[in-house]
Parts: structure tokens; sequence; C-alpha cells
């Protein structure tokens, strides 16, 4: 078995396309977020792309608060197996 086998991302023309396909996927359903009736219990809810920055801001605060909070917690020094 040869270890010299290609994977399909090894292009970067297919990681292009995947990502043009998530941002127009991402564009589309922003679009046609005015279209659709939801069922808001708050007020803020009603806002045009609330879940959008909601999720946004609560990925961005996740990698925050793994990078800084739990990080020094789990970080073991260079030589530890040595």
């Amino acid at each position: 078995m040869s270890s010299d086998k290609k994977h399909i991302f090894d292009n970067p023309r297919n990681v292009q396309r995947v990502l043009y396909g998530l941002f127009a996927s991402l564009v589309l359903l922003l679009a046609i977020e005015p279209f659709i009736h939801g069922h808001p219990y708050f007020a803020w809810e009603e806002w045009f792309g609330f879940y959008a920055i909601y999720g946004f801001v609560a990925c961005v605060l996740l990698v925050l608060a793994a990078k800084y909070i739990l990080r020094p917690f789990v970080k073991r020094d260079e030589d530890y197996y040595d």
C-alpha cells in the first residue's frame, strides 16, 4: 500500500469550492430570513441576522475560553514526557 494516496482536499481548488459553497449557503439563508416567519420569545430574536450574530459570538467566546481559561489547566511543560 503506498503512502502517497491523494485525499480529495489535498487539491486547494477543492477546498476553495467547499468554502465558496458554505459561504453561498450562509448568504442564501440570511437572504431568505425576512420571508420566514419565526416564533420569537424575546424581542431581540426578531432582529435581522440575530441567530447568525449569536452563533458567531458564541463560537468566538468558546474559542477564547478554551485558549485563555482552560489551556493553563491542561497545558504541560515541553519536557513533561522526558
